[in-house]
């Protein structure tokens, strides 16, 4: 079994999978915009645990960049931001949200989903439309999500599962980058939650990835989300780190 892939090489990967509109390097620090679609992708993170000189005098000038921008000043706090950079973020009041959680686990044989499924390019309306629908997205959001997918380089496919009158009932993004599969935008139909949807929609997305030549696979979700925590779980993903953002009081 290949080596679990370290932090920096877990949020490199989930960076590829979500490519930005605009990125400006901060010497180990990145900030990220993509017009407001998540906060992955609309945030500063320190890349570089070695790198946290001035780190006051640098959040407020990612402020004013994100101000700039359009966007509210987000700091994403990994591992991989140092003590010193946590206390220059307590020392400006910025506030902790989102707990999430990275989980990772090594691709190992094929699975057979329960469900019937078919893979589209990411950027086929007759995927993201539907995902973007099971999510709730309005119209800035599609637009930016669009944007987005037509920037991706890495090897990626769309992902829908359907039910047993052969309507969407679950979808996922995935994506290989560099021995990694990453897994983005899983949802499942509302009404169709808790019937192994979920579970299918995952599967199927694991297949692609070991048949892709991914060693290990890792996705992110928020701590509160038990039942997606417990699915991940289930199929044999392992907690690696915790992460959250902070913004402004």
């Amino acid at each position: 079994m290949a080596q679990r892939p370290s932090n920096l090489q877990l949020e490199q990967a989930f960076l590829s999978a979500w490519p930005a509109l605009e990125t400006y390097r901060d010497e180990g620090w990145l900030w990220r915009f993509a017009n407001g679609y998540t906060k992955r992708a609309n945030s500063a993170q320190a890349m570089d645990p070695g790198d946290d000189q001035n780190a006051g005098e640098r959040l407020q000038r990612f402020a004013a960049w994100a101000k700039a921008h359009d966007i509210p000043p987000v700091f994403r706090v990994t591992p991989l931001a140092s003590e010193k950079v946590i206390t220059a973020l307590n020392a400006a009041h910025w506030q902790p949200f989102e707990h999430s959680v990275v989980m990772a686990m090594p691709v190992g044989g094929a699975f057979t989903p329960k469900y019937s499924f078919r893979l589209f390019k990411a950027v086929d309306p007759e995927w993201y439309v539907v995902q973007a629908g099971m999510s709730g997205y309005g119209g800035e959001t599609v637009n930016a999500l669009t944007d987005m997918l037509g920037r991706i380089t890495t090897p990626v496919t769309g992902i829908l599962v359907y039910d047993d009158a052969g309507e969407p009932a679950a979808a996922a993004l995935t994506n290989n980058n560099g021995g990694i599969g990453v897994y983005l935008n899983v949802v499942v139909r509302e009404d169709l939650r808790g019937k192994g949807y979920g579970r299918a929609v995952m599967q199927a997305a694991l297949n692609w990835s070991r048949d892709g030549g991914a060693d290990w696979a890792a996705i992110q979700v928020l701590v509160d989300n038990v039942p997606a925590v417990n699915l991940y779980r289930s199929l044999g993903f392992e907690e690696v780190y915790r992460y959250h953002y902070r913004r402004p009081a």
